[in-house]
């Protein structure tokens, strides 16, 4: 898959098979490696500045961080939010109307341990009753992940599970189903993915010397309500100067300057980490 073919190219079938199966899909190659270079640039840079003000990074664990961002600090957003294959995704998974609702990134640091077995958020109504996915997570690595780096993993086809207790967390009891499903990514600059954010998954232990920084985008059905988490925000000068179908699926604020940005989307149950022995001890 590459840049020059247009979203009909995308079989919908596929699409939809694979997320309503494992739950994630990718597209190898998506972008040019530049433009990969030029968005760690922009992240580096908004990175830095979030950790010098208050509130600015979301602790996501011991050295894992969060990051919300206005798209228009990333010089690739448009070429990202118009890929062709990320256009097919969204209107096959959640319609023509669907709307980006969160711009973002992670930064699993040297040290960063493993996260427990989770999903980004509890899953709603239409999903429990009606079987409906209605949102989405596109990730983008800025590196060529290895092993050390603390690559992610996700368990196939669980943003279909119910438990009881919390809707995010599901117990340790719970955990060797999921060590068992188990598939670890390892995506290459320029790769993107899309999933189902209710899948269950985690990111691991970084036990390298180098930081893996991921782009986050996440987009809603027109009923979705994931929107109120977020602060997506663009000036009135970048908002006009957008092609028309992206202004149409971009679900934001329109400011005549931009503002900070108030992040909402904490997990608590993510800043203390779970450490290697008790991993082992569920089952991994």
């Amino acid at each position: 898959m590459n840049n020059a073919q247009t979203g009909a190219d995308y079989d919908v079938g596929a699409i939809m098979g694979g997320i309503y199966g494992d739950g994630i899909i990718a597209c190898r190659g998506a972008f040019e490696r530049s433009t990969i270079e030029e968005l760690r640039a922009d992240i580096d840079m908004l990175f830095e500045e979030a950790q010098a003000r208050e509130g600015g990074a979301l602790n996501r664990g011991p050295n894992r961080y969060y990051v919300e961002v206005h798209p228009e600090r990333l010089r690739g957003f448009v070429t990202i939010a118009s890929h062709p294959w990320v256009v097919a995704v969204c209107r096959a998974v959640l319609g023509p109307d669907y709307r980006l609702v969160e711009v973002g990134f992670d930064v699993p640091g040297p040290g960063a341990m493993h996260q427990p077995w989770h999903r980004d958020f509890a899953a709603p109504p239409e999903t429990v009753r009606g079987r409906r996915l209605s949102s989405l997570a596109f990730n983008i690595t800025t590196v060529d992940v290895t092993e050390e780096m603390g690559p992610f993993e996700i368990a196939p086809g669980t943003q279909w599970d119910t438990y009881d207790g919390d809707p995010m967390f599901p117990a340790k009891e719970l955990w060797p189903r999921y060590e068992a499903r188990a598939q670890r990514k390892l995506p290459k600059v320029g790769d993107i993915s899309a999933r189902s954010a209710l899948t269950i998954h985690r990111g691991t232990a970084n036990r390298s010397s180098i930081s893996r920084p991921v782009l986050v985008v996440g987009a809603d059905a027109p009923d979705a309500t994931n929107a109120i988490k977020h602060d997506l925000q663009v000036s009135r000068a970048f908002y006009e100067s957008l092609p028309e179908q992206l202004r149409h699926n971009l679900g934001c604020r329109v400011v005549e300057r931009l503002e900070p940005i108030q992040q909402a989307h904490t997990i608590e149950g993510l800043k203390m980490g779970v450490a290697m022995g008790v991993m082992g001890a569920m089952g991994g």
